[in-house]
């Protein structure tokens, strides 16, 4: 069996939870066809570079497949059917990550940074003023 990472961009008016069933209801649908979903990801609500239907954004999801050729063919083919998805784009690999992507981990970086940020600023609300002295 081969590899591919699928990357897809559903609608901004569906909701996340509705995103996350769709991705459920499409691995499922790989399972059922004779292949395998090793990661799934959620990305979240991003601006798109350019518009898509009208849309300046979409909520974008990644799966990682381990599925023959026909597989793969057949799945692509429901997608083109979905109303919900806007744009997909399938690409064969040598071998998948198990890494959170550098999408997930550049997010997960910054939600570091910016609670030492937050930490460090203000840990006892006292400021400058600490001493009691003006």
């Amino acid at each position: 069996m081969a590899f591919y990472e699928h990357v897809f961009i559903a609608r901004p008016e569906i909701s996340p939870q509705q995103v996350d069933t769709l991705v459920e209801d499409l691995t499922k649908k790989i399972k059922e066809l004779g292949g395998a979903t090793t990661k799934t990801e959620y990305w979240g609500l991003r601006n798109l570079t350019y518009r898509i239907k009208k849309n300046r954004k979409g909520h974008y999801a990644l799966i990682n497949i381990d599925a023959p050729a026909p597989v793969v063919h057949e799945f692509e083919r429901l997608l083109r059917i979905n109303e919900d998805v806007m744009r997909f784009k399938t690409i064969r690999v040598e071998a998948l990550d198990e890494e959170p992507s550098p999408i997930l981990a550049r997010r997960d970086r910054d939600e570091r940074r910016r609670s030492r940020r937050e930490g460090r600023d203000g840990e006892d609300g006292l400021g400058e003023f600490e001493g009691g002295e003006e």
